[in-house]
């Protein structure tokens, strides 16, 4: 089974400790609940910059990147499927779910 890149991006930030508290005890949940096909739970990212030809900028673009996973699934629908549950998207955030290629 091939696995997939779940990479995190926006959604909107906690307005208090305890709504970080209730979120996180959320997708700690929801990422449970993949069981043995979330391989590597990943981690949220910091502070980002884009290098490109026409140099550096701040913040990681337009959709910056803010953390990631890696799942284990029998085709790409069954992960979309499987990431449709996740509370990051509840919490206005997007998800992208990209097949990681062997080389």
């Amino acid at each position: 089974m091939p696995n997939y890149m779940l990479s995190y991006h926006g959604g909107k930030m906690p307005e208090s400790p305890e709504e970080g508290a209730e979120h996180m005890a959320k997708w700690e949940a929801w990422a449970d609940s993949l069981g043995d096909s979330l391989v590597n739970r990943g981690t949220p990212l910091g502070k980002a910059k884009s290098v490109s030809s026409a140099g550096v900028t701040e913040g990681g673009g337009e959709n910056p990147l803010i953390g990631y996973s890696i799942l284990k699934a029998q085709n790409i629908d069954t992960a979309v499927k499987m990431v449709e549950g996740s509370p990051h998207i509840n919490f206005g955030g997007t998800m992208v779910v990209a097949e990681m290629m062997e080389m």
